[in-house]
């Protein structure tokens, strides 16, 4: 089969692997029909991901057809051969304590490397597909097939008459939008600031909007970005030419935002204040795997007693951490990997109700082929790339 292959920093090749089969009674082996570039993938794609090996398959945005399946995940799972199903990108047993409790991505069964996320975390969180040796070394969807495990738990079952792009996202960033604005505690008349107008930062919006949200600001220096936020009901703040605190500040009264959601992370650039210079030599010579320009102003914009919520992806460390800020504003933080399967009900719900049509994000499709060129595309917005899908 072909996929999408790591070959070191900034050089994605699509290569031929062996065909993966069954290796365990709860397995599935789709053929995948529809696979998406994340956001999350640029960050193995620029190098700041550890424990990523020259011919893992990437990809974690994903859907397909069952072609082959265990006998425990045809029995446990009701799946057969046929089955249209989407993959949520965070691997689940099922039976753990964190998945009896539906926070799936804490999963303590499906990370076959957890000793040694564990020795970075103090904890291993679950396997990912397509996403490093620290969160189990699990072959990629910018495939034509992907084994599944715990096929009988980690996957959903696409309704009948709905087509790909409708549904595709459930698989990762219409949840994580959704979780962050869950988090945030987002409901009826809120004022929101949210970091990045990317396609997680655009499902955090359109969530905060299903929630009730009165007021949301979108926070990025992209202009066309910054003008689907506006055209979907978001007040744009172009950093470039505003200082965000000072804008909020007087947007709101004094007040500022409760709510806030840094959907950038560990990426994140400043317009050439000093802490973003600083980042970047800390980051270049490898004393910090992250950039939290994002995270810092969003603790400052915050208001007093709110909640600062984080889908954004951070990795290991990052340096001058405005604790004293926080802890003097008595701010709360929610964070983590999205829990798919928690909230895909909902969301199915939303699209079929016609509330959200996700397909509004996607501005490039191709195949897979075509991907090392659009991974360069998407990296650097050009084209007015905002997502891609793929169709192997």
């Amino acid at each position: 089969m072909r996929a999408v292959t790591y070959h070191g920093t900034g050089d994605f090749r699509v290569d031929t692997h062996p065909d993966p089969g069954i290796e365990h009674p709860r397995d599935a082996v789709i053929r995948v029909t529809s696979t998406a570039i994340c956001g999350s993938d640029l960050h193995m794609y620029d190098g700041f991901i550890p424990e990523m090996r020259k011919g893992d398959i990437i990809g974690h945005e994903f859907m397909g057809v069952v072609e082959e399946v265990g006998p425990e995940a045809a029995q446990a799972g009701d799946l057969k051969k046929g089955d249209r199903i989407l993959i949520p990108f965070t691997i689940a047993c099922g039976s753990c304590a964190w998945c009896r409790k539906q926070e799936f991505s804490l999963c303590d069964e499906s990370n076959r490397d957890a000793e040694k996320l564990a020795k970075l975390n103090g904890q291993a969180s679950g396997g990912l597909f397509g996403y490093s040796h620290l969160y189990g070394g699990y072959d990629g969807g910018q495939a034509e097939y992907v084994r599944v495990p715990f096929a009988d738990t980690t996957h959903m079952k696409v309704p009948e008459g709905m087509a790909d792009e409708q549904v595709l996202f459930l698989t990762d960033i219409f949840p994580t939008g959704w979780q962050a604005a869950v988090n945030a505690q987002v409901g009826p008349g809120d004022t929101v600031a949210i970091w990045g107008a990317g396609p997680v930062g655009l499902f955090c919006l359109e969530s905060c909007k299903l929630l009730g949200a009165e007021r949301i600001f979108v926070v990025d220096d992209v202009p066309e970005r910054l003008e689907m936020a506006r055209a979907r009901g978001a007040e744009p703040v172009d950093r470039s030419e505003v200082k965000p605190y000072d804008f909020l500040r007087e947007a709101t009264g004094g007040r500022m935002p409760a709510k806030c959601i840094d959907a950038v992370g560990l990426e994140s650039h400043g317009s050439g204040v000093m802490d973003a210079v600083y980042d970047r030599i800390k980051t270049a010579t490898f004393q910090e795997t992250g950039r939290p320009h994002v995270l810092r102003e969003a603790i400052l914009c915050c208001s007093k007693g709110g909640i600062v919520s984080i889908p954004g992806v951070y990795a290991a460390i990052v340096d001058k951490f405005p604790i004293g800020a926080a802890f003097a504003k008595g701010l709360t933080f929610r964070m983590g990997q999205t829990h798919v399967l928690q909230h895909t009900d909902v969301l199915l719900d939303h699209i079929r109700e016609g509330r959200v049509d996700p397909t509004f994000l996607i501005t490039h499709r191709g195949k897979l082929g075509d991907a090392p060129d659009l991974y360069e595309t998407f990296r650097d917005k050009k084209d007015d790339c905002i997502k891609v899908v793929l169709t192997p």
